[in-house]
């Protein structure tokens, strides 16, 4: 791996320049939080931001997009719709980069998605190494996230006046000679490169009571665990969990037509396993009626289902779910309750 050294005040030259030929996303001040969106000028990234409000995938996969148009005037066509161009995602933390990999899987796995494939193909990522915790809801070290060797194209670690670049990919490597005015590293740099990683260590505090590895094992015991039932009375069926968590990739379809009835929309918006109506069937029947039925659901598929389906936990311990839950459900506190329930028997 190529270690090169980019100076803090290049980086908005660096995006300046990418703007020209690339559509570049990257984390942008929103009052008092942040937000990943199109950069309107360089100088409107902040790579000192501690968490987005929704992680980087709405570049990959928006919370609404159009997919098809169906022209009836005159007979019967569809017209695909894939809207995807020359794309940087800047700045990206490592626990939003793990979900990343996830949802290549999983836009790929069966029936590959060509919208999400097709921006993904043309997408390169740079991401950002966090040396602090996000915040006291962050638990990415007990999920293994917490730092990061592949799946970015570009790696960014902050040296103080400069960042040290660990370079991924050959097109990562063209991105930083093309746009950039970095210069390769020294043999003392790309030590202190590795010195504040290891130091990092001490700074992250591991949120679970036990190892993230043993949650699918533990889960399975945990079907009919009365935590459910206790989640279930709490829960508002607001869905504001799934819309923040960034590997959460349900959708729903929806065709709207044209008042003169000639033309329709095909549209793909996000969906969610929270609300009362996602698993509600034609004849009315609702198999996930029950709130507590649908708490267990979620906390199923990020620590046992999506691991056995793609060999990914699907919590990266981002800790945004904790954070915009209005009555304080905490997917850390369930995951430790059921291992000390099961480790009290």
């Amino acid at each position: 791996m190529r270690l090169w050294v980019l100076p803090k005040e290049q980086v908005v030259d660096m995006v300046c320049r990418l703007m020209a030929d690339y559509r570049v996303w990257g984390p942008q001040a929103k009052g008092p939080q942040f937000a990943f969106e199109p950069l309107p000028d360089p100088t409107a990234i902040r790579l000192d931001y501690n968490i987005s409000i929704l992680s980087p995938k709405v570049a990959l996969q928006p919370p609404q997009e159009r997919i098809a148009v169906f022209h009836l005037d005159g007979g019967f066509t569809v017209e695909p719709v894939i809207d995807a161009e020359p794309t940087v995602i800047f700045g990206i933390h490592t626990c939003d980069l793990h979900a990343l990999a996830l949802l290549d899987k999983a836009f790929s796995a069966d029936f590959p998605d060509a919208h999400y494939l097709e921006r993904r193909q043309q997408t390169l990522l740079v991401s950002l190494e966090c040396l602090q915790p996000c915040d006291e809801h962050s638990f990415c070290k007990s999920m293994g996230t917490w730092t990061a060797d592949s799946g970015y194209d570009l790696h960014l670690m902050d040296l103080g006046d400069a960042y040290g670049v660990s370079v991924g990919t050959a097109a990562g490597e063209a991105l930083l000679t093309q746009y950039a005015q970095a210069r390769p590293a020294t043999d003392t740099e790309a030590q202190q490169l590795h010195e504040a990683r290891d130091a990092k260590r001490l700074r992250f505090p591991n949120r679970l009571n036990f190892d993230a590895a043993e949650l699918p094992s533990l889960l399975a015991t945990a079907y009919d665990h009365p935590i459910w039932a206790e989640l279930g009375d709490r829960c508002l069926s607001c869905g504001a969990c799934t819309n923040v968590c960034p590997t959460c990739y349900c959708f729903n379809v929806i065709d709207s037509p044209e008042l003169s009835l000639k033309e329709a929309v095909r549209w793909r918006r996000w969906d969610s396993c929270q609300l009362d109506e996602f698993a509600r069937v034609a004849s009315g029947e609702n198999f996930r009626e029950a709130r507590a039925a649908r708490q267990r659901h979620r906390m199923f598929r990020k620590g046992k289902w999506l691991y056995e389906r793609f060999g990914e936990l699907g919590c990266v311990g981002c800790g945004r779910c904790i954070r915009a839950c209005l009555t304080h459900i905490n997917i850390v506190d369930t995951f430790n309750a059921i291992h000390a329930s099961q480790h009290r028997r």
